[in-house]
């Protein structure tokens, strides 16, 4: 049993704004793809800069999907960004060469928002096994395209960080080990900077829960994650400053929970929802865990910033 949690001070506001891709991966645990139409509706979008003041929330971390599909994306972004709170983009890169998206860089860079990008190795085979044909070559012209307005680069304050996932039921490899190989590879073959690797497991939940059922690997990698459990990761796990958003509005302790529909404790008679961080803070609250809840905790530890020791 995974051992019980609370909320420190909530700092991370992670909003779900669809499940609309421009993708299928192998890896997503929200089953996000062309086909889905689940998206975040116009009044609770509008909720969001309310409560980011009323929490005194220090960063926005908008997700999907794809969130730049939301059509409310870049407003959003404006208003965060005049309330002096950090947005973090977490971006697929192939989305920026998709037909209206052209000038979605420079919209970046001119707000200043932190990039997280999807790129799960550092070469073109093992990139398109896991994201499809001919991902890795669009997503290396969406790094140069971001490097053109000055992420990655010295001296810009433009951040762009790189996420990595293993390819099947392993444990990421050392993550500062690894940056350095991105770093050396990516800068080499194809001039390509960047500021920070994220090394992130891949949780049994969703798309890659189901093909380790098929492969009957799921028990294997579940037992795994729990041999491999570091308490010293504990008080680092992402839930414990960050409350997920569905698509929908409605909270959960994080975005793995929010696929596996485990809304926060309730704190009062209805579910709870983004509009009750209005007028009631988090901190102290216990959190929903459960056996996916290793895979944070496991090795060096995992969650959306990437190695937690």
């Amino acid at each position: 049993m995974f051992p019980p949690l609370r909320r420190a001070r909530l700092e991370t506001l992670q909003v779900n704004l669809g499940y609309r891709c421009n993708q299928s991966c192998s890896h997503c645990h929200v089953n996000a793809g062309p086909g889905r139409t689940e998206m975040l509706d116009g009044d609770t979008l509008a909720l969001l800069p309310a409560v980011l003041q009323a929490r005194r929330i220090t960063c926005l971390d908008l997700t999907g999907g794809a969130p730049e599909l939301h059509p409310g994306f870049r407003e959003l972004v404006r208003q965060a960004r005049q309330l002096g709170v950090e947005v973090i983009d977490r971006c697929n890169l192939t989305i920026l060469s998709e037909p209206g998206q052209g000038d979605l860089a420079a919209f970046l860079a001119g707000q200043g928002v932190r990039v997280v990008a999807s790129l799960p190795c550092y070469t073109a085979e093992t990139v398109d096994r896991q994201r499809g044909q001919g991902v890795f070559e669009r997503s290396i012209a969406g790094l140069r395209q971001l490097n053109g307005f000055g992420y990655g680069q010295p001296g810009t304050g433009l951040l762009l960080d790189l996420v990595y996932n293993p390819l099947g039921p392993r444990l990421p490899p050392p993550q500062a080990e690894l940056e350095e190989a991105y770093r050396r590879e990516l800068a080499e073959r194809f001039g390509v900077r960047f500021n920070h690797l994220r090394a992130l497991a891949n949780m049994p939940i969703q798309r890659f829960a189901a093909e380790l059922r098929r492969s009957g690997a799921y028990d294997a990698y579940l037992a795994m994650l729990r041999r491999h459990h570091s308490e010293a990761n504990l008080p680092a796990v992402m839930c414990r400053s960050l409350i997920s958003v569905d698509w929908q509005g409605y909270l959960h302790d994080c975005d793995f929970n929010q696929m596996l529909g485990l809304p926060v404790p309730a704190q009062t008679p209805r579910r709870p929802h983004l509009r009750d961080l209005l007028e009631r803070d988090p901190a102290g609250d216990s959190i929903a865990v459960a056996e996916h809840c290793f895979g944070c905790t496991a090795g060096a530890g995992s969650s959306c910033g990437g190695a937690l020791s």
